[in-house]
Order: structure tokens, then C-alpha cells, then sequence
């Protein structure tokens, strides 16, 4: 009886060890088993806050533990993204990552983390147009006019943007440098602090995501100039490309998740199908669109090569626009 009961318990012990070392599927039941971090690093209100609550709520219901959003703002991204990079690889802690990421690899030399190999990708969320807005009170109704304004009153604008070295930021520093106008760059804690100072006249122009300012500017709160990409948004039709003054100018934002790297790929596979699964869900895909935004629908892999050519392509950008702007 001895020996059947220990040849049991060892067999039974076996049976686990392999079913734990072999089956993805089974590591992935203990997930989640708490609460998890989802560290957007910008203020609330903005476009990153919206499509992350957005996403969280879905995770939340489908796999039956809080995804909680956490706002670490500052540092143009960095203090959030450091947050997760020193933090443990067991999924519990995930960046909403952006383009922000992709700029600092060239922009900032003074950044003690390589972002290409602390983080591993997960999935892609959503890529966003950018918008030119302005103040009301500025006499100007289009590009082409905000830039002889500019040029007729060197030094005396100022245009805001959600922290340094973000793609708000570095597509007024690319707009700056194309038009040969001069601009008094102004960062924020995120994009909701800087519309605020924009309708109450502190600053005078702004490059934010379109998600964030649509109401704005449907509400007649700030004027909208021109929008970053080549197309026209489906949600502000009646604003044309900047491109259509100054040739070749073209940006956007994309958002997406990543974890610690040496996050089991189990966790990173079964997130990657719940935020695709999310993505393309009707009425969410419907809330997106609704925000401006493009769903990136794709694998941990496609997501991760994605980040390799966008840290490529604002390099060049970073190259154009100049040195560092604080």
C-alpha cells in the first residue's frame, strides 16, 4: 500500500511538472490570478487615457480580474516607461506604449535604458492623427496663414504639446523647421493641461492627437488648421492635410502595449488575442473610429517590427528638426 501510494504521488507529481512544462495553455490558466498595472505615462484626458480605458474594460471582462489604469506622467514618457521596464516580468505590469518610445531611442542620449530591449512588444492598439489647433483668437484660418503669422511675429508664438519628445512635440519641431518659422515650444504634463492653457489663451498653438481635441473643436473651443496626415480624417473631413502647404510634412501618433522583457511568451500570446479579439469587436472597432483612431490589428511580432521602422523613421525626423528642445 506503501509503495502504491508513493508511486501515485510521484506519477501524479510527474503528470504536473509536464503538462506545466509542455502546455502553454496551462500556465496561461493561473493568468491573471490579481489585479494588473496597465502605466499610460501621460496625464488623464487624454488620447492615451481614453484608448487605454477603453481597452482595459474589455480585459477586465474577459479574463475576470481589473486591468487598472495608472497615469505616471513626465519626462516625455520615460518616468512611466521606467516604472515598467524595473518592474517584474510576470504580467502584471504593462506600458501603453507610443511614439514617444520610438522618438527617445534618438531623441533624448541622456535615456540609461534601451527601449528596443527592455520591453517587450504585445500588441498594437490604434494609430491617431495628429492636428494643428489654435486659439480663437488668433486671426488666422488656415496653414498657410498661421505660417505668415509666424513669420511676421518671429519669437511671439507659442505652441504646447503633451511633454518633450513626444510626437506632438517633435511634429511642431518638424513643422517649425519645414515652414522657417520661429516657435516657443511649451510641454506639458500631458495633452488636457495644454488644451486648457491653448482655449484660455496662455499658449497659441498645439499639435495634439485628434482623439483629444475632436470635441474641442466640434464645440468651437479651438480652431483646427490642418491635420498631420497625408489623407483627410474621416472624423474632421472639412480640415485639410498640412501636406497641401507644406509638401512632404506627414505624422501621426500610434499607441500600443508592451511588458517587461522576459514576460512569458504565454502571457504575451494570450494578450495579443484578447486585444486583437477587442480590436475588431464591432462596437468597439465603432468607438474607435469615432475617436479618430485606426485599429493595428497583428501578432507580437508584427507589433515589434512595427516599432523597429517607426524608431527608424522619427530619427530622420529628429535628424531635420534639430537639436534637443526643451
Amino acid at each position: 500500500m506503501i509503495a502504491r501510494r508513493a508511486f501515485l504521488s510521484l506519477f501524479g507529481t510527474a503528470c504536473l511538472a509536464t503538462t506545466a512544462g509542455r502546455h502553454p495553455a496551462f500556465a496561461e490558466a493561473a493568468y491573471p490570478a490579481r489585479p494588473v498595472r496597465w502605466i499610460v505615462p501621460y496625464a488623464a484626458g487624454g488620447a492615451t487615457d481614453v484608448l487605454s480605458r477603453l481597452i482595459c474594460q474589455r480585459l477586465t471582462e474577459r479574463l475576470g480580474h481589473p486591468f487598472v489604469v495608472e497615469n505616471k506622467p513626465g519626462a516625455g514618457s520615460n518616468i512611466g516607461t521606467e516604472a515598467v521596464i524595473t518592474s517584474p516580468a510576470d504580467g502584471y505590469t504593462l506600458l501603453l506604449t507610443s511614439t514617444a518610445n520610438a522618438i527617445n531611442a534618438s531623441f533624448d542620449p541622456t535615456i540609461h535604458y534601451d527601449f528596443g530591449k527592455s520591453i517587450a512588444p504585445v500588441a498594437g492598439i490604434a494609430r491617431i492623427p495628429l492636428v494643428l489647433v489654435v486659439n480663437n483668437a488668433l486671426p488666422v484660418r488656415n496653414v498657410a496663414e498661421f505660417i505668415a503669422y509666424a513669420k511676421a511675429n518671429p519669437g511671439k508664438l507659442s505652441t504646447g504639446s503633451s511633454g518633450v519628445g513626444t510626437s506632438l512635440h517633435l511634429s511642431g519641431e518638424l513643422f517649425k523647421a519645414m515652414a522657417g518659422i520661429d516657435l516657443v515650444h511649451v510641454p506639458y504634463r500631458g495633452s488636457a493641461p495644454g488644451l486648457t492653457d491653448l482655449m484660455s489663451g496662455q499658449i497659441q498653438a498645439m499639435f495634439d492627437n485628434v482623439t483629444s481635441s475632436l470635441e474641442l473643436i466640434r464645440a468651437g473651443k479651438i480652431r483646427a488648421l490642418g491635420v498631420t496626415t497625408k489623407e483627410r480624417s474621416a472624423t474632421l473631413p472639412d480640415v485639410p492635410p498640412i501636406s497641401d502647404v507644406l509638401t512632404g510634412y506627414e505624422t501621426s501618433s500610434f499607441y500600443g502595449v508592451g511588458a517587461p522583457s522576459g514576460t512569458p511568451t504565454e502571457i504575451i500570446d494570450l494578450l495579443n488575442r484578447e486585444i486583437n479579439a477587442a480590436l475588431t469587436d464591432p462596437a468597439i472597432k465603432q468607438q474607435i473610429g469615432q475617436l479618430g483612431a485606426l485599429p493595428i490589428i497583428g501578432n507580437a511580432d508584427a507589433f515589434g517590427n512595427m516599432l523597429t521602422a517607426e524608431t527608424a523613421r522619427w530619427r530622420k525626423v529628429v535628424a531635420l528638426a534639430g537639436p534637443r528642445t526643451q
